[in-house]
């Protein structure tokens, strides 16, 4: 892809991102279902903290272009390995799962994670643009171009502690409210919690790795932007 048609979709896509994420903070306040956007607000949810991580590496992927074309190569350079570091550990495997994990609970049983009220709340392309278009969005950025991945156990240390970091703040809210961010949750016992936690973990990890053999098929071992 051209520079300047890169440039020109990241440019798009960030917009895209910050208006989704835009949109999700401001859906009407009035009849709010009782059960959501409590304590921690709409940022309790990994759909909405992905919304704003994508629009964070897309802004800095627009920025790496726009460096790139000015002749900045050296600021660029720092750049665009924090683009491909934001990529490979979290924007792709975070999109990913977010997709594919909310798309199979809710053919299962909606309630589990995306109860019926919230129709009401959040409108039908708000819903698809934060679970469905994010994938698709994912694999364009690897057709794109390619990107460089950090070594796998600094790349698996990263999103192990990103994961971490969310189960805490999925605990703590449970902690200080004795309700869980997903009615799915309630399900389980302490230990099968446990489970289903290193189970999505293990899961995220794939896709990760699914990310890296993407984008060596593609790209192989020795193209780099």
């Amino acid at each position: 892809m051209e520079l300047s048609t890169l440039a020109t979709y990241h440019c798009l896509a960030f917009v895209w991102y910050f208006f989704v994420a835009y949109s999700i903070t401001h859906v009407k306040t009035e009849e709010r279902p009782s059960e959501v956007f409590l304590y921690g607000g709409q940022w309790k949810y990994l759909t909405v903290l992905n919304l704003v991580l994508q629009a964070v590496f897309y802004g800095v992927s627009f920025l790496a272009d726009v460096l790139r074309l000015i002749k900045k190569l050296r600021c660029a350079k720092c750049v665009i390995s924090s683009r491909d570091l934001l990529f490979s550990v979290l924007a792709f495997p975070v999109s990913t799962f977010v997709c594919i994990s909310f798309w199979t609970l809710y053919t299962y049983n909606r309630e589990l994670v995306y109860p019926k009220s919230l129709d009401g709340v959040i409108p039908f392309w708000l819903n698809h643009a934060m679970h469905t278009a994010v994938l698709p969005f994912a694999l364009l950025e690897i057709l794109a171009l390619p990107h460089r991945y950090p070594a796998k156990k600094k790349g698996l240390i990263l999103l192990g502690f990103v994961a971490f970091l969310y189960i805490s703040w999925v605990l703590w809210i449970y902690s200080v409210t004795g309700e869980w961010v997903y009615p799915l949750f309630a399900l389980f016992s302490p230990p099968g919690l446990a489970a289903f936690f290193a189970g999505s973990l293990a899961i995220i990890i794939s896709f990760y790795n699914f990310g890296e053999f993407l984008n060596r098929m593609i790209w192989g071992q020795s193209k780099f932007s």
